[in-house]
């Protein structure tokens, strides 16, 4: 159990690694409160998601499993759309349309196909958890990079918290703004893709 967990933080990282889910990646990473938010509610459909189809595996027919597993990925992502323009408005107002694409992230139907079709309802949970936590690493840091770079400040909540002042006020006044651009995006993420194909290639 604890390997599927690690293997989907670190050894499996949809971003890091396999490269897929780039688009609310990119999209949604201009300040570390988006990022997280984005990267919870996608490890919430994840975990829950693994869970349905794992325990639902041997009486899921196998030509009719793709429709049933977007379905069952399409009603987790509906409640979280829901609980967070209830609970949550500025926060899903922030993500705007890319929470209910959650549905169509190659991710999570990649593990539901790879691996909570074919394993227990535990190994599934943990994978789930590992990955969608490992989904929401990147993004916390894709974002907090890109906040304090691109507007000098960090974690920011729109409406309730101005955000720590990370730099003076001259830097606030002339911030990078490149960074919160989506051409600071991909700087963002090739930065990190780097980062962690040298940790990898020195600790195999």
């Amino acid at each position: 159990m604890k390997q599927a967990f690690l293997n989907g933080v670190i050894k499996n990282n949809l971003i890091l690694v396999i490269a897929i889910g780039l688009c609310p990646t990119l999209a949604v990473t201009t300040s570390a409160y988006n990022g997280l938010g984005m990267g919870l509610a996608a490890t919430f459909v994840f975990v829950f998601s693994n869970l349905i189809i794992s325990s639902l595996r041997k009486i899921i027919p196998n030509n009719l499993r793709i429709p049933v597993f977007i379905i069952i990925i399409a009603s987790f992502v509906t409640i979280i759309d829901y609980v967070l323009k209830a609970y949550i408005p500025p926060l899903s107002a922030q993500l705007g349309v890319f929470v209910p694409l959650i549905v169509v992230n190659c991710g999570i139907l990649g593990r539901a196909e790879a691996f909570a079709y074919k394993n227990p309802v535990n190994l599934s949970f943990m994978d789930g958890l590992g990955t969608g936590l490992g989904f929401t690493l990147v993004l916390f840091i894709m974002g907090s990079l890109r906040e304090i770079l691109g507007q000098g400040k960090w974690m920011s909540i729109p409406g309730i918290f101005d955000g720590f002042k990370i730099f003076g006020l001259s830097y606030v006044n002339s911030p990078i703004i490149l960074f919160i651009l989506p051409p600071g995006g991909f700087l963002t993420i090739s930065f990190l893709m780097g980062i962690s194909k040298f940790w990898r290639k020195n600790n195999e």
